[in-house]
């Protein structure tokens, strides 16, 4: 079984009323990661997943490509060990950042 990792990512750009934590949970989902995702009133987008390294770096790129209405500036990656305690997929409350 693979080791798991986790990345922690904040994205920029034109990444809220777009559809993009939606497109994020969609993401994670179907590449069996769990974690959160969540609006900042910074008007940037943080995520948290954790999984298959694979996976997640094919997360990675789905973040950077972004939701059809969407445009992404910038993606901040931070790679992580794997804390094993998150349990599924969720769309957080909003970070007052």
């Amino acid at each position: 079984m693979p080791e798991a990792s986790r990345v922690h990512a904040v994205i920029t750009g034109r990444v809220q009323g777009v559809g993009f934590r939606y497109f994020v949970l969609r993401s994670a989902k179907q590449l069996g990661l769990v974690g959160w995702v969540r609006n900042r009133t910074d008007g940037a987008v943080e995520t948290v997943a954790e999984g298959d390294r694979q996976a997640l770096e094919r997360f990675v790129n789905e973040l950077k490509t972004g939701p059809p209405m969407g445009w992404v500036q910038s993606v901040s990656v931070q790679w992580q060990p794997a804390e094993n305690d998150l349990v599924n997929f969720v769309i957080e409350p909003t970070a007052y950042i």
